[in-house]
């Protein structure tokens, strides 16, 4: 079983929210870090205060992982600075919400490029070093968003069930090769999340604390799971696609994310 403690973990989009919660979760157990996102005051603030709570090494990595080449310029870094990453967590990550024509284009390539595209790059990079220690570990966040076609956020929808996929693909490629690997799959959580969006009608349902999903995930990926939805009401969301029709359940999720009120795109 990986203890969690003195390792090396990358986190993606740790300047705030979900990301943010893993890297104090993290740290308060004595783990070393790698904090990426694109806002270099948050991440250097986020820093000095870990290194001075805990008594451990972060490192900040400044990156628009929505680029292309941005992940080999993470990877590069790491290698120059000769940071042996023990854990890869990949959460950063946006949504867009409204009609999809209406949705700006170059924002939907972004989503892409960042949800999807990020995603596989770095695993790819990152895993083969896991491999060589044979004790390692990545977690991928999803979204319950992932269970369903999600019409008025049709890409974001796409981008995570590609992710969950992902994930629990390589969960079965390498369970006998001592790596990890989890898809966490959140529902609304209280974050800046919307914000970006640029709605609240992206949220549905009650949103959980980035504390409690990092908790949850952190138990999942000791007991070895593929995915964890967080939250019994979440969780029976997600079964959803077993309970209805393919039509019963768009309509559904479509009257629940229908935009009401002009959308920033």
């Amino acid at each position: 079983m990986m203890q969690l403690r003195n390792k090396w973990i990358l986190i993606t989009g740790a300047s705030s929210g979900i990301g943010e919660v893993f890297a104090r979760d993290l740290a308060s157990r004595g783990n070393h870090l790698v904090l990426v996102a694109r806002s270099e005051d948050k991440l250097n603030a986020l820093a000095k205060q870990l290194k001075k709570e805990h008594g451990i090494n972060v490192e900040v990595i400044v990156t628009d992982l929505s680029q292309e080449g941005a992940p080999a310029h993470l990877y590069q870094e790491c290698q120059d600075r000769q940071l042996d990453v023990d854990v890869v967590i990949n959460n950063a990550g946006f949504a867009t919400h409204g009609y999809f024509e209406q949705v700006s284009g170059a924002r939907q390539r972004e989503e892409v490029m960042l949800n999807v595209m990020a995603v596989v790059h770095i695993t790819h990079l990152f895993l083969p070093g896991l491999l060589r220690k044979g004790n390692g570990a990545v977690i991928n966040v999803s979204s319950t968003a992932a269970f369903q076609p999600d019409p008025y956020m049709a890409v974001y929808g796409a981008t995570k069930s590609f992710v969950l996929s992902f994930t629990q693909a390589l969960w079965e490629e390498n369970r006998t090769r001592g790596v990890k690997f989890l898809a966490l799959c959140p529902g609304a959580t209280q974050t800046d999340f919307f914000n970006v969006v640029g709605t609240d009608e992206a949220s549905v349902g009650k949103r959980s604390t980035p504390e409690y999903v990092v908790k949850v995930a952190l138990q999942a990926l000791e007991k070895g799971q593929t995915y964890v939805v967080p939250g019994f009401q979440n969780y029976m969301t997600a079964q959803l696609s077993r309970l209805l029709s393919s039509k019963q359940l768009l309509r559904l999720v479509g009257g629940l994310l229908r935009p009401r009120n002009k959308v920033k795109v």
